[in-house]
């Protein structure tokens, strides 16, 4: 493997970023506070009890819509609206590929799944990071490179959320280009 490529850099504060004056750390440090009081819950559930969010995203197309729609909103590039990020044919699509497959419920099993076994590992591999400004939890590099030492790229960008690759495919495309261009 010559490296790996990431649209959502995690991190973590340290209590020194905790007493920081710097307005990026600020910036982040708040939007990460709104994420656990306000965004997480989503997270929460599917991490703890996934059956029972499962069971009405398989049973209801309005409990699905609302519970991926909701997420769109939140976490896209918009201005009001989640279709000024995205058509309402992409986000049909979209969840008609949850719908017609019933795959709600083994999707929101992955936060279960993966969450149980969240450490403290390093990447120790190249790696690179395309920053996008409406990223659900948004890490300065400096958090991010804690957890991946060999950060060889590094973009903030102008626009984009956290499904970059949907919202932005030709900006998202040019940065594994840039990324891995720098790794190869």
């Amino acid at each position: 493997c010559a490296g790996i490529h990431v649209n959502m850099p995690l991190g973590r504060p340290t209590p020194e970023d905790m007493q920081s004056n710097d307005p990026a750390v600020l910036s982040a440090l708040q939007r990460l506070g709104h994420y656990q009081e306000w965004d997480s819950g989503y997270s929460k559930q599917q991490g703890t009890r996934p059956q029972t969010i499962g069971y009405s995203l398989v049973d209801s197309p309005v409990g699905l819509a609302g519970w991926i729609l909701e997420k769109i909103h939140a976490w896209t590039d918009n201005d009001g609206s989640p279709f000024d990020a995205l058509s309402k044919d992409q986000i049909c699509d979209n969840l008609m590929l949850y719908w017609l497959p019933a795959t709600g419920a083994s999707a929101a099993r992955l936060y279960w799944e993966s969450f149980s076994k969240v450490g403290e590992g390093v990447v120790q591999l190249p790696a690179g990071a395309s920053a996008f400004p409406r990223e659900v939890i948004p890490a300065p590099r400096a958090w991010a490179e804690r957890g991946m030492p060999n950060l060889v790229y590094w973009n903030d960008l102008d626009k984009g959320g956290h499904f970059a690759a949907w919202e932005q495919p030709e900006v998202f495309a040019a940065e594994l280009r840039a990324c891995f261009g720098k790794m190869l």
